[in-house]
């Protein structure tokens, strides 16, 4: 089992959950940020550009302020609790459209895996920046109009998880060429649909309605449906399971609309080895997927042809070092996940922990 912090999360308003979270996370939050800090920083001196950090997680805080004032309630709570400015929370909420704005390269990231059926269940690897490994928890929220569990980094309200009426959510950046700040940041769109989606219905609903500024896909997943929703700045689509129930997803669009603007593939093809690698994988795997299928299915390196499983290499500066810092499973029927601290070539049946959405 993981050793990581379960932050137990609770609060009647969206500023008490806020604040709750900032008093029990504050020194974690603060860390995370420094080095957020000195990413944006790299990041725009390698692009050339000058993003004004500030500003830019203000305009997006203003954005989310009028599609979810809850939201932007629950962030003040974090920065009153936590003793830091509201701009830093709102900075690492949106720390996806940051990066975008200041034209960060993306090397590697997260892949998926789901498979409709009577029972439907799903996973992914979650990939991200080495130096991030120790900057992120595990948290159960209740307070909103649906308990959630899941996975998140210090002081982002959430990100992958499921909730009390069994609505998980996988999540996948994509890359457009018209990404930027100033929307509704996609984080913040995965916390909406685990704090009050009811259905798989609701949960495509709020997807296919944010006002996102940056790209990203994520895939619900119910008891018995599944489907992705990619966004982008120039509009959302809902991708189905194949004719045998799968979906895999990687780091491109798969709607053809929107693949039109497809930034992250054509700068990194890597994304299509990995997805490529996948499908062929899940053609030969006919039974149910659970845990142990699910990291069989992701254990794969280089040397299989796609590194679903990444390593960051011993050497090399901040923003270059990737490496899966998660292995997730979920089970909606259960409203349950389990999660492997590292990534699936060192999972097992001793290093799971389980999470359970809380009800009220």
């Amino acid at each position: 089992m993981t050793g990581r912090t379960v932050l137990r999360i609770t609060g009647d308003t969206p500023r008490r959950r806020g604040e709750d979270r900032g008093r029990r996370a504050g020194d974690a939050i603060a860390r995370a940020w420094r080095i957020y800090d000195e990413l944006f920083a790299t990041v725009a001196a390698g692009s050339g550009r000058t993003p004004d950090v500030p500003a830019l997680a203000l305009r997006t805080a203003d954005a989310t302020r009028a599609w979810a004032p809850e939201l932007v309630e629950e962030m003040e709570g974090v920065a009153e609790g936590a003793g830091i400015p509201f701009w830093t929370v709102a900075a690492l909420n949106a720390r996806t459209e940051i990066l975008a704005e200041a034209g960060a390269p993306r090397a590697g990231e997260c892949s998926t895996l789901v498979r409709t059926g009577p029972r439907t269940t799903g996973g992914q690897c979650w990939d991200w920046h080495q130096e991030l490994a120790g900057a992120w928890h595990l948290q159960t929220v209740t307070g909103d109009a649906q308990g959630f569990a899941g996975i998140t980094e210090h002081g982002i309200l959430a990100k992958i998880g499921v909730n009390e009426a069994g609505v998980g959510v996988l999540f996948n950046i994509l890359g457009h060429t018209r990404d930027a700040a100033g929307g509704v940041p996609v984080h913040l769109v995965a916390r909406q649909v685990l704090g009050t989606a009811g259905s798989f219905a609701e949960a495509v609903g709020i997807l296919a309605g944010a006002p996102v500024s940056a790209s990203t896909v994520i895939t619900v997943v119910t008891a018995d449906r599944a489907a992705s929703v990619e966004l982008a700045p120039a509009g959302s689509a809902v991708v189905t399971p194949d004719d045998r129930g799968w979906l895999t997803r990687t780091n491109h669009f798969l709607d053809p609309s929107l693949a039109a603007g497809e930034l992250r593939g054509r700068r990194e093809p890597e994304t299509y080895d990995r997805h490529r690698l996948l499908t062929e994988r899940v053609l030969g795997h006919a039974g149910p997927l659970g845990p142990d299928a699910l990291v069989g299915l992701l254990a794969a390196h280089r040397d299989d042809g796609a590194e679903v499983c990444c390593h960051a290499p011993d050497e090399g500066a901040l923003g270059s070092r990737w490496a899966t810092l998660a292995t997730v499973a979920v089970d909606p029927a259960e409203r349950r996940l389990l999660v492997h601290d590292g990534g699936p070539c060192t999972a097992g049946p001793a290093t799971w922990t389980p999470l359970t959405a809380p009800g009220h």
